[in-house]
């Protein structure tokens, strides 16, 4: 091959082949992240076709030191489609409890046995090592503003609880009436309280919160 013909190959701009590496780099992380970032808020991208939301760091480790407290020592926490808390949970690197993440999203699977496939259309569709009221708290946050999916999101919860309950969701959207038809048990005595939920894309709602 003559010097003439190599001219002739198309090559890639030093910008295009920074920005190739950089793409590739990214899809390698999400795929194998690294054990120091594999817990990270935003390791997994947000996919708005999902109503993926992730919380800002601050919301995630408040609701996160919450959701401990109430589990107490030894205590087990679900997460239900709440992967922030999840992750923040895990980053404290704490021993003292254990939680699992439920998920529509099986990018999250890369977090192994503590994973549950979770699809709120099918409610109570759990594998058989989810048993009836074995966590001590869960911490939900409907992925959709309907009254449909806090109803049947709701059917999971009570499922899971053995009576506390830490739910995240824009309570403007709902009425008080909406939250006890689905959240409140005659065995649960439902308490409603409100701060300020941060998302890392800048956006606020107002959480409420039930536990017994």
């Amino acid at each position: 091959m003559s010097d003439s013909d190599d001219d002739d190959i198309p090559r890639l701009s030093s910008h295009t082949l920074a920005a190739l590496q950089e793409f590739y780099a990214e899809q390698k992380q999400q795929s194998d992240p690294g054990r120091d970032d594999k817990y990270n808020i935003g390791i997994i991208e947000e996919n708005w076709q999902l109503s993926q939301f992730w919380y800002s760091q601050e919301t995630a480790l408040r609701l996160a030191k919450e959701a401990i407290a109430a589990a107490g020592e030894g205590g087990r926490i679900a997460c239900v489609s709440a992967p922030s808390v999840y992750q923040k949970l895990r980053a404290l690197h704490r021993e003292d409890f254990s939680v699992y993440i439920f998920e529509y999203d099986k990018r999250f699977a890369i977090y192994g046995e503590e994973f549950i496939f979770y699809d709120y259309n099918n409610p109570l569709d759990l594998p058989e090592k989810i048993a009836a009221h074995s966590f001590d708290i869960v911490i939900a946050d409907p992925p959709y503003l309907s009254k449909e999916c806090l109803r049947k999101t709701s059917e999971t919860i009570k499922y899971l609880t053995q009576g506390k309950i830490l739910l995240c969701t824009d309570s403007s959207f709902y009425s008080p009436d909406d939250f006890k038809d689905s959240l409140t048990p005659t065995q649960i005595d439902g308490t409603a309280t409100s701060f300020g939920v941060r998302l890392n894309q800048g956006l606020n709602h107002s959480p409420t919160t039930w536990t017994s």
